[in-house]
């Protein structure tokens, strides 16, 4: 869970970056497990668009590691009406960014890696700081000896 303060911020980074790049339609951070960590996406369900970014994520990492081309950085993708582009942002999430035809598609690139970066930062250093869950040590029994009776007990010293 991200605190208040670091959610509030990395809306503003997103509410930034839209101002920045004017054809950008949509902004979401999310875990790589598809839940939306924060959103500026009028007119899109921002859970469905995190869950769809994790599948293709899914896909982008795996045609990476296939490839043999390392890690992943980025995927795009181009529609009819415009872009979408994902950028990691840290070890556990990635940035989703919409944006119309006419985007600059290189300025696209630079201010989405840049703020894929400061979102990342911002989200490793939340995690870092999350404490451990708690967890109960379990307790192990030490089993007992079996118990002899007095006629086991004469037998044995007998033999």
């Amino acid at each position: 869970m991200v605190a208040e303060e670091d959610l509030r911020t990395v809306v503003e980074e997103l509410r930034r970056l839209r101002t920045r790049v004017p054809q950008l339609t949509g902004a979401l951070a999310a875990g790589v497990d598809g839940l939306v960590v924060a959103h500026d996406t009028p007119g899109v369900d921002p859970d469905g668009l995190a869950a769809l970014t994790a599948a293709a994520l899914g896909v982008a990492v795996r045609v990476a590691d296939a490839t043999g081309h390392g890690g992943f950085r980025e995927l795009l993708v181009r529609g009819e009406r415009g872009y979408i582009a994902t950028y990691a942002a840290g070890r556990t999430a990635v940035l989703t960014l919409l944006a119309q035809d006419r985007v600059n598609v290189g300025r696209l690139h630079l201010e989405g890696r840049r703020a894929g970066a400061r979102i990342g930062e911002l989200l490793d250093a939340a995690e870092a700081l999350r404490p451990l869950p708690r967890t109960t040590p379990v307790r192990t029994r030490t089993p007992r000896a079996p118990r002899t009776t007095a006629a086991e007990a004469r037998t044995a010293t007998d033999s």
